[in-house]
């Protein structure tokens, strides 16, 4: 196994993702919870430079606010950086600059994403030839979203969501996704879906310990249809994110009332995310929700995963 980086930089671009579908099973003995969701990579990325260094550093910029991501050694590009190192017995660092794009704390993956692209960076700039079997094993242990932000495209995840299986998707989907200009804590919901379930037992259905994907809307996205898989949009954890953000019901209204074929919070929010049937209505939806006063982006998907953009 080498110990000195062969190459001085390589560059690799990952992309966030949307839940279209997120079902919650119960929470378990461990305190976590088993989910079946439908990913879709959408075309917001993170973009990861990898240097070599004795030591291991992050530092970040881009389009989203991202004073709030820490750089020490809690940093998960960081932690996917050593997990990569012990694995292979690489005894040198990296210093990374990430241009972040997706949401910080949005529900959309990018620090996953950033993982995943730091793990396929570290390997090509250290020479140390990991399987994508291995890649995605270490992805699974760092996070349930990092492997998927490896695979790309659209799949299903089970278990903590980490276990995937790839799905067909035929064509394009719009997306025009309204931003909030706070995060949200991904346990913090899901304590909150807990106590939400906990308040209505009487009025909502056991959500059982392995939840499925609905089949509705693997048929949706095998045909490509916008309108069919606009109906069937689904995330358990939203009543919960409604609870602790109300504003958001207002936004969901909003972009509902404005010819949105569906939406949802996109996985534990705060980001939601609004399904056009074309480019045309998502530029026409984009324009109407910014005239709101809402900051918005527009998107397509699926994508594909974790990519190396350039190396020398």
């Amino acid at each position: 196994m080498t110990t000195e980086a062969i190459l001085k930089h390589v560059h690799v671009r990952a992309p966030g993702k949307i839940n279209v579908f997120l079902k919650v099973g119960e929470v378990m003995d461990d305190g976590y919870h088993d989910v079946a969701t439908a990913y879709q990579a959408i075309s917001l990325y993170e973009d990861v430079h990898a240097y070599p260094a004795d030591d291991f550093s992050v530092s970040f910029s881009g389009s989203v606010d991202v004073s709030g991501v820490p750089t020490d050694t809690s940093n998960l590009a960081i932690r996917a950086a050593k997990a990569l190192a012990r694995r292979t017995g690489y005894r040198g660092g990296v210093r990374l600059e990430i241009e972040k794009h997706v949401p910080v704390a949005g529900g959309m993956g990018g620090g996953s994403a950033d993982a995943a692209a730091t793990l396929l960076a570290c390997d090509a700039l250290w020479g140390t030839e990991c399987s994508r079997d291995d890649l995605l094993a270490l992805a699974a242990r760092l996070g349930a979203d990092v492997p998927f932000a490896l695979l790309g495209g659209t799949a299903v995840g089970t278990g903590r969501g980490d276990q995937l299986s790839s799905a067909l998707a035929k064509g394009q989907f719009e997306w025009v996704l309204a931003l909030a200009d706070f995060g949200m804590s991904t346990p913090q919901v899901y304590q909150e879906l807990d106590a939400h379930r906990a308040r209505h037992i009487l009025d909502i259905s056991p959500s059982g310990r392995q939840p499925t994907v609905d089949a509705a809307v693997l048929q949706a996205l095998r045909a490509g249809d916008a309108h069919l898989l606009g109906e069937v949009l689904h995330n358990d954890l939203q009543a919960a994110a409604l609870q602790l953000r109300p504003v958001l019901g207002e936004v969901l209204e909003f972009g509902d009332s404005q010819g949105a074929l569906g939406s949802l919070v996109s996985g534990s929010g705060p980001t939601i995310a609004f399904l056009a049937a074309d480019t045309d209505d998502a530029v026409e939806l984009q324009v109407t929700l910014a005239s709101y006063g809402l900051k918005v982006i527009r998107a397509h998907g699926p994508v594909h995963g974790a990519r190396i953009v350039s190396q020398s």
